[in-house]
């Protein structure tokens, strides 16, 4: 997982790591697991926040869509995370959307049932230190989107996804079109075919036949978009 938050001097890097494995069993047990395909919508920005989502398996990513209809893509959750949970928290309807990036396995905890148990084990405080924690890394992946060179901000997305990602002995395979990535980073459909062309060739990257990229050498991908800075 890519994000951390500290609590008690330890670093914490999901919210099953946050709540300790015993909290996350028993909050597992509020709701049956449900599979939901690739590239579909889990949560929609504006929606009200009617429950949380526990993500068992799988990876998502996090978008915001502005005024005009881009997209920006803010983060990437994983295995052993809630998804939605500050809309809840505080009561206001979703900031962003949430899209899963692969088949994810997801438990669905309506919102009163969550804060029951959240006030029943005094999580309020550290889900809320671990939300800001978040907030912060949107903003830096906000900075980078408006700074960074497209292979760069192409790369870090990538990695992203592959840090979240379900493991997979031939790598990751991303379900998203050439066109919905270069939204998610705000850039043109040609400019991303740019940066993929030299990762192609390389075979760092390939384009898997029922749609979507294999990421096969992330390493190789982040090296490469830095060197060409």
């Amino acid at each position: 997982m890519l994000v951390s938050t500290r609590d008690g001097g330890h670093v914490y890097k999901s919210h099953l790591e946050l709540i300790g494995g015993s909290l996350w069993s028993a909050l597992e047990g509020l709701a049956p697991q449900r599979v939901r395909p690739a590239r579909s919508l889990l949560l929609r920005q504006g929606d009200p926040a009617t429950h949380v989502i526990m993500l068992d398996a799988g990876s998502t990513l996090i978008t915001l869509t502005g005024q005009r209809g881009e997209r920006a893509l803010l983060a990437v959750r994983g295995a052993g995370d809630l998804l939605g949970e500050l809309a809840v928290l505080d009561e206001q309807p979703r900031t962003a959307s949430v899209i899963a990036a692969e088949a994810c396995h997801v438990r669905i905890i309506p919102a009163s049932e969550f804060l029951a148990f959240v006030e029943e084990h005094r999580l309020l405080a550290p889900l809320l230190r671990h939300a800001i924690t978040r907030v912060r890394e949107a903003e830096t992946v906000r900075l980078e989107l408006s700074t960074a060179s497209v292979p760069v901000r192409l790369a870090s997305a990538l990695g992203r996804l592959s840090a979240a990602a379900s493991s997979t002995a031939s790598g990751l395979v991303v379900r998203l079109t050439q066109t919905e990535l270069s939204q998610m980073i705000g850039a043109s459909r040609n400019a991303v075919g740019n940066a993929l062309r030299p990762w192609r060739e390389a075979g760092w990257v390939t384009t898997e036949s029922g749609g979507g990229l294999l990421i096969r050498n992330i390493g190789a991908i982040q090296s490469h978009a830095h060197t060409q800075a």
